[in-house]
């Protein structure tokens, strides 16, 4: 395989986040060895159809054939009919309704029929500590745990469907540092996974957890994860945590980690599309304030899969193009909002990056047809 170099240091344009370095993304994306297969994107949320227009044209460009995404349910035969193979769906529940404790209940029961009713195979189950914040809100504090009666229900149902789970369980240690430091109010980071270990004990689908298992700051706890629950596969998303994380570790140990857990590591990006990019003006949330215009929106998909392509086959290191505000956010005596870490290309070995990218997601979806 043909070594790619990182680009070498250039001026920095604090004013785009997701091109910090200046690059044309497309001329980027021909840099790029042409590969014998297309790669399989597990982890993403593709909404806004003219928006998934532009994703669209970034994921062809950089060799992703197949994106699995967590699209809004009243949209997916829209969605279904324009992108064909290129997409595929995950079970979500409303999480935009008022009524959580109903749309993690009864209505998610009834989403996951319908999901499963257009072709979904996977649901998702978000169990990031702010799901906490709302479990308050309605005075149940356990009300959303993982091994809890409302969680269980939707396993046990999605169970008899034959579908897989994914799961999103704890978040980056910088955001334990400083947005959940109150651990009477959030817990320890370790606390989130007993939930998640008794409910992977619990139920024996195939497992995904998102973000490379919500710890890729520490491999040897994933290792015990991994070991210690064989129903259990990791993707690799979230790009400028992943970026982050796996550039604190050797490259010695990551290749040792991903080869001692091949057939169980995912790729995934979590790009997320909306129409709110495609113009300036209010925002419904902090994702709609990343782009403004279908330049910035393009650059914001793109940017994705060029950080990880690079970091996954290139070598060498360079600045993120990606802005990471996390740096700030420990450190803001050093780090300004718009620094980033560097990027260290991985140059993993020709059947690992094929294991990584396809052939690992083909075995996982194997009833997704």
């Amino acid at each position: 395989m043909p070594q790619l170099s990182l680009p070498h240091a250039r001026s920095i344009s604090p004013d785009k986040p997701s091109n910090r370095l200046g690059l044309d993304y497309a001329q980027e994306a021909s840099r790029f060895p042409a590969l014998d297969y297309g790669i399989i994107d597990a982890h993403a949320h593709i909404n806004g159809l003219v928006a998934a227009e532009i994703w669209h044209r970034a994921a062809m460009q950089y060799g992703i054939e197949c994106t699995y995404s967590m699209t809004k349910l009243e949209d997916v035969p829209a969605f279904a009919q324009r992108f064909g193979d290129a997409l595929r769906f995950i079970a979500i529940p409303d999480w935009n309704a008022k009524d959580r404790r109903l749309a993690h209940g009864a209505e998610f029961l009834d989403r996951i029929d319908r999901f499963h009713a257009l072709g979904s195979r996977i649901v998702k189950f978000w169990n990031a500590p702010r799901v906490m914040d709302f479990a308050r809100e309605l005075s149940s504090p356990d009300l959303f745990a993982l091994d809890g009666e409302l969680r269980t229900a939707a396993m046990t149902h999605a169970s008899r469907l034959g579908m897989s789970f994914m799961v999103h369980v704890a978040d980056p240690d910088t955001w334990f540092a400083t947005k959940y430091s109150d651990a009477s109010k959030y817990h320890s980071k370790p606390d989130h996974y007993k939930p998640l270990e008794r409910a992977l004990d619990r139920f024996d689908n195939p497992w995904l957890a998102a973000h490379l298992g919500g710890w890729p700051e520490d491999l040897e706890f994933l290792d015990g994860l991994l070991t210690r629950h064989p129903n259990l596969s990791l993707d690799t998303s979230a790009t400028k945590w992943i970026v982050r994380a796996l550039g604190g570790h050797s490259r010695e140990s990551v290749l040792a980690f991903l080869q001692k857990f091949e057939g169980r590591i995912l790729f995934g990006s979590d790009t997320v599309t909306s129409d709110e990019h495609l113009h300036a003006g209010s925002k419904s949330n902090e994702m709609a304030t990343k782009a403004t215009n279908e330049a910035d929106a393009y650059d914001l998909y793109a940017s994705r899969f060029w950080a990880l392509r690079m970091m996954w086959e290139g070598t060498g290191s360079c600045d993120s193009p990606i802005a990471d505000p996390d740096l700030h956010l420990v450190n803001p005596t050093q780090y300004a909002p718009h620094d980033a870490p560097l990027l260290r290309g991985l140059h993993l070995p020709p059947s690992l990056l094929r294991s990584l990218y396809r052939d690992t997601a083909l075995a996982f979806f194997k009833h997704d047809s």
